[in-house]
């Protein structure tokens, strides 16, 4: 048996043996679990019983995983697996840009799953505060770390936990070149060392939200070949604190 966890998990999928087998096996880890049997379910499951993470199948009858996922993103950032029985990289990717933190391709073990989910969950995990939480970059750009809230010019836009915690290493290390690697391995977890993708969507994703040009950034600079380095504000504003 796994360590008792408060964590619960909504599992969606429509077919009762699949559910069964995550069931049985998350519960052995510890978690508690809620079911749905299809997209629509879901979305009501998200919005009663506020699931600290889902697992959802793409291809289900009514709506699919991708409609499913897309409706509940207007209403959750709850973190999603997406479970497909395709290694098609489209699948992924639309699945990814449509609002899923990762994806697990059937047939998968328990021991694949369980780690894709606590790799999930520990990202979301905030690292430690520094010890100034309101960091200004320019008249444009605030972010405060104490409220995961980030102003662009003076409104704040809604930034997804992974999308908070990418930008948080990358202004940690303001004027450093940081490696795809290094930035998979803090953000995803050392298990996705390789899965450079995910980075190249999520810096895409930040430079739409902060970006005044994101084909032009001024903040998230690419380092070709080798990663990605913040602006170096320090020496330009340094950082203000309440």
């Amino acid at each position: 048996m796994g360590e008792k966890t408060d964590k619960l998990i909504l599992v969606v999928d429509d077919e009762p043996r699949m559910i069964r087998f995550i069931r049985m096996n998350l519960e052995l880890e510890g978690y508690r679990v809620v079911e749905a049997t299809n997209g629509l379910e879901a979305v009501e499951r998200v919005r009663e019983d506020l699931p600290d993470l889902l697992v959802m199948d793409v291809q289900m009858p009514e709506i699919d995983g991708f409609e499913a996922l897309e409706r509940i993103r207007q209403v959750s950032t709850v973190p999603v697996i997406m479970l497909t029985v395709k290694a098609d990289e489209e699948d992924k990717i639309r699945g990814l840009e449509l609002g899923a933190d990762d994806y697990v391709t059937k047939p998968f073990s328990p021991r694949e799953l369980s780690s894709r989910i606590k790799a999930l969950l520990r990202r979301l995990e905030m690292p430690s505060l520094p010890a100034k939480t309101v960091t200004r970059i320019d008249d444009r750009l605030t972010v405060d770390f104490q409220r995961h809230e980030v102003l662009v010019d003076g409104k704040p836009v809604k930034l997804r936990p992974t999308e908070y915690r990418l930008l948080y290493h990358l202004i940690s290390n303001a004027g450093w070149v940081m490696s795809h690697e290094t930035l998979l391995s803090k953000v995803w977890g050392h298990e996705y060392r390789d899965e450079s993708h995910l980075l190249r969507l999520y810096i895409t994703y930040l430079r739409k939200k902060i970006e005044a040009e994101p084909a032009d950034p001024q903040y998230i600079l690419t380092e070709r070949g080798v990663g990605y380095r913040f602006v170096d504000f320090w020496r330009q504003e340094g950082e203000v604190a309440e």
